[in-house]
C-alpha cells in the first residue's frame, strides 16, 4: 500500500489549541507512518476555501488521500467536500456541526466522517464552574468566540443552561486569540460605562482570549488596575502547557480540558484506508473541568478563591 498523505486545515496558529492540532496531527503521523502537511487559514473562512480548492483542483500539486480542516467560521465548506469527495479525497470536519456528512458518504466511497469536542457540554461545564466560583451570584463579563462559529453558539447555550440565575451575563465577542480579546476588552474598558460595571468574573470561550483579557486588565490605570486583576478569569482548552498550567500557578482560576482530536482523525483515517472498515459519521470527546468541580467549589467555598487565582 502507498504511503498515506493528509492536508490538516487549522484556523490560525495564534491559539494554543490550534498549536496542539498541529502537534497532535504530526506526532501520530510519525506514529503511524503517514505524511501530514499542515496549513492555516488565518481565521478567514474564503481563504481557507480557497487553500483547500487549490489541493482539491490544481493538477499542479500532489493530492491528498483526506483532506481534514477545523472551520475558521460560517458554513462549513459544503461545496469544498463535496468537490474533494468527487475526486476521491477523503473528508474530515473538526470541531464543527455539519449537516452534509451522510450525503457526501451515500454517492462516494472515500473516508468521511466529522470529529469533535462535545461544546454543548463544554458550556454546561463552564456554567458549573461559575456556579461554584460564585456561590453567592453576581455578574460575569463573558467572552465568546465569531457569532458565526457553532462551536461559540454551543458553548454560550450550555453555559445558559446551566449557570444559576443570579449569576448575571455580559457577552463579547473575540475570535479565539489572545490579541482580539485583548482589543475588544481594551475598547470597552475606555469607556465611561466600564467603570461603572460590576464584573466578579470573567469566562472566556479559550484560554488564549482569557489571557488577552488579563492583559487588558494589566494595562488600565494604577488607580483602578488592581480592583479589574483581582477579578477571577477562566478559560477553555487547558492544554497541559499553556491552560492547565496558568492554573496551577494561579493565572486563570478554571479552565476545561478539551483533547486535540486531529490524532484521532488520523487514526480513523489510517485504519479506514487500511482495512476499509467502516467508520462512524461522527466522534465525540468529552470535556474535563480543570480543577474537578468539586475542588473548584471547596476552594471557593473556604474563601481561597483570590489565593488561588494569584491575588
Amino acid at each position: 500500500m502507498k504511503r498515506l498523505s493528509f492536508l490538516v486545515s487549522l484556523t490560525n496558529d495564534d491559539n494554543d489549541y490550534q498549536q496542539e492540532q498541529a502537534a497532535a496531527a504530526e506526532k501520530a503521523a510519525r506514529r503511524l507512518g503517514v505524511d501530514v502537511k499542515i496549513i492555516h487559514a488565518n481565521n478567514d473562512p474564503l481563504a481557507q476555501s480557497q487553500q483547500l480548492l487549490h489541493y482539491v483542483q490544481d493538477s499542479g500539486v500532489t493530492r491528498p488521500d483526506a483532506i481534514m480542516f477545523e472551520p475558521a467560521g460560517g458554513p462549513a465548506l459544503p461545496h469544498v467536500a463535496r468537490a474533494a469527495a468527487a475526486a476521491g479525497i477523503g473528508w474530515v470536519v473538526l470541531n464543527h456541526e455539519v449537516d452534509y456528512i451522510l450525503d457526501l458518504r451515500r454517492p462516494y466511497k472515500v473516508p468521511v466522517f466529522a470529529i469533535s469536542s462535545d461544546h454543548g457540554e463544554i458550556g454546561k461545564i463552564q456554567g458549573l464552574q461559575f456556579a461554584a466560583l460564585l456561590p453567592n451570584g453576581g455578574s460575569i463579563l463573558y467572552i465568546e468566540g465569531p457569532a458565526n462559529s457553532s462551536a461559540a453558539k454551543e458553548r454560550s447555550a450550555g453555559m445558559l443552561k446551566t449557570k444559576p440565575a443570579n449569576i448575571q451575563v455580559k457577552t463579547m465577542r473575540a475570535n479565539w486569540t489572545e490579541e482580539s480579546a485583548y482589543r475588544t476588552v481594551s475598547s470597552w474598558l475606555r469607556l465611561r460605562t466600564s467603570q461603572e460595571s460590576r464584573v466578579d468574573l470573567v469566562g472566556a470561550q479559550d484560554d488564549s482570549m482569557a489571557m488577552g483579557v488579563k492583559k487588558a486588565f494589566s494595562e488600565i490605570a494604577e488607580a483602578d488596575r488592581a480592583r479589574w486583576l483581582k477579578i477571577p478569569i477562566t478559560g477553555c482548552d487547558g492544554m497541559p502547557k499553556t491552560g492547565q498550567t496558568w492554573v496551577r500557578n494561579g493565572t486563570l482560576a478554571a479552565t476545561i480540558f478539551i483533547r486535540p482530536n486531529t490524532d484521532l482523525a488520523i487514526e480513523m483515517l489510517v485504519e479506514a484506508f487500511k482495512s476499509g472498515a467502516p467508520l462512524p459519521e461522527s466522534k465525540v470527546t468529552a470535556p474535563e473541568s480543570v480543577p474537578p468541580l468539586r475542588e473548584l467549589a471547596n476552594a471557593a467555598g473556604a474563601g481561597k478563591l483570590h489565593r488561588a487565582t494569584g491575588v
